[in-house]
């Protein structure tokens, strides 16, 4: 299993060599640059899929290109509540989430592509203007992830911009094999 399947049984065990695993995809590039590409790379990804092969996982307990966008949009929701309650409030705790029981109960495979993309769009618009706007004191703000410990701002901006990297290969390849 790749570091980067992260399930929810070994996020807390696996949590740190995730982490290093996921801000080294980013190295030294800009994260703002890279939250900046993910909804028209994806739009890049999938233009001439069909529906069949965006609902197609790569292998039977893998999750197919539709699961993945759904994921990122999701992904992208609850990165935008973990900003706004460190930005507002004193270390809150920052919950993990069940990402493979979420994409079976919310229907991921059913998602509309397109919708899920626009959500992917507009949510990290918010995100980047947010970020825009933050001082280097409020960068530094901190929650208490349920998984992983202590996260920045700061932090958790280069994580998403790894995260966004790993589904990025991930689309590729599954793109690759169905």
């Amino acid at each position: 299993m790749s570091i980067f399947s992260n399930p929810i049984s070994e996020a807390g065990a696996e949590a740190d060599a995730y982490i290093a695993a996921v801000m080294d995809l980013a190295g030294d590039r800009d994260p703002l640059e890279i939250l900046g590409r993910l909804p028209d790379e994806v739009e890049r990804l999938i233009a001439d899929l069909d529906p069949q092969r965006l609902r197609k996982p790569e292998a039977h307990g893998k999750w197919s290109i539709l699961e993945v966008i759904q994921h990122l949009a999701d992904s992208e929701l609850v990165w935008a509540y973990r900003l706004r309650v460190v930005l507002a409030d004193a270390d809150p705790v920052l919950t993990g989430y069940d990402q493979d029981r979420w994409a079976a109960k919310l229907r991921y495979n059913e998602v509309d592509p397109d919708a899920a993309i626009a959500q992917i769009r507009t949510i990290r618009e918010m995100n980047l203007r947010l970020l825009g706007s933050l001082t280097p004191e409020e960068m530094k703000r901190t929650g208490k992830h349920s998984e992983r410990g202590q996260e920045s701002v700061e932090h958790m901006l280069r994580l998403y911009a790894g995260h966004d990297l790993v589904h990025l290969q991930q689309l590729s390849r599954i793109r690759n094999s169905v």
